[in-house]
């Protein structure tokens, strides 16, 4: 009698071990906060370069001025030659004459000494020569502490005061003495419209307007180097 043997029973295949449930959740928050960082970032980097941009237009916002080419002393005209062109930022502060008034200033007579290189301004120059029909223009020379050194310019007021004749000092103050007043020095009123270079022995020339009354008067006093000048009093807006 034949004996059956019982057949083995099925071997299951291996089982995979389970995924961590807290490893997708880590991963998955991770994400966002990534994706949230790169976006500020990006965003960073964009109004920052904005602001750049902004900037260096603002610094190209240049105009076009007039400069002074050449040194030009106060009282000459100012030529063609002696203006430039000039890029400056603009800046309300400053009031420079725009490139495009290049034939409105040149012609003009220098009110003040013009440096190479500086910026012209309305008030850098004056129209003409200033004179009317009723004017003379006479130079003085004036020796050195006979006019206020650095402090004249064209459209200053002046006291030109005649000096005595040497040896003549003593005989009007020996006058005065007995007579118990000092008489008033002869003066005539004039209008400086150039002034010249200080020369090596502190001398310079001062062209002076006055009135034709005036004016051979002036220039006989000043042939004989017999001025002196005394600035009057500003008004407070030159």
């Amino acid at each position: 009698m034949d004996t059956t043997m019982p057949a083995p029973p099925p071997i299951a295949p291996p089982r995979q071990p389970d995924l961590p449930i807290s490893a997708g959740a880590k991963k998955s928050s991770k994400a966002p906060r990534k994706l949230i960082q790169a976006l500020v970032w990006t965003l960073a980097a964009l109004v920052g370069a904005l602001v750049a941009i902004s900037q260096v237009n603002r610094a190209g916002d240049r105009i076009e001025v007039l400069a002074v080419a050449h040194d030009v002393q106060a009282g000459q005209v100012v030529k063609a030659s002696d203006v430039t062109t000039a890029q400056v930022a603009e800046d309300p502060a400053l009031s420079p004459v725009p490139a495009t008034d290049r034939s409105r200033i040149v012609g003009q007579r220098a009110a003040v000494d013009l440096r190479q290189g500086s910026l012209l301004t309305d008030s850098s120059v004056q129209a003409g020569g200033g004179l009317g029909d009723d004017l003379q223009v006479v130079g003085v020379e004036v020796k050195k502490g006979t006019a206020p050194r650095d402090e004249l310019r064209p459209g200053d007021k002046v006291l030109a005061v005649v000096l005595p004749e040497q040896g003549a000092q003593s005989t009007t103050g020996t006058g005065a003495a007995k007579s118990g007043a000092e008489p008033e020095p002869e003066s005539i009123e004039a209008t400086v419209k150039a002034v010249g270079r200080t020369d090596a022995t502190g001398s310079l020339v001062v062209n002076l307007a006055v009135p034709t009354t005036e004016g051979p008067q002036l220039a006989e006093k000043a042939a004989a180097k017999r001025i002196a000048l005394v600035r009057q009093p500003r008004d407070g807006k030159r």
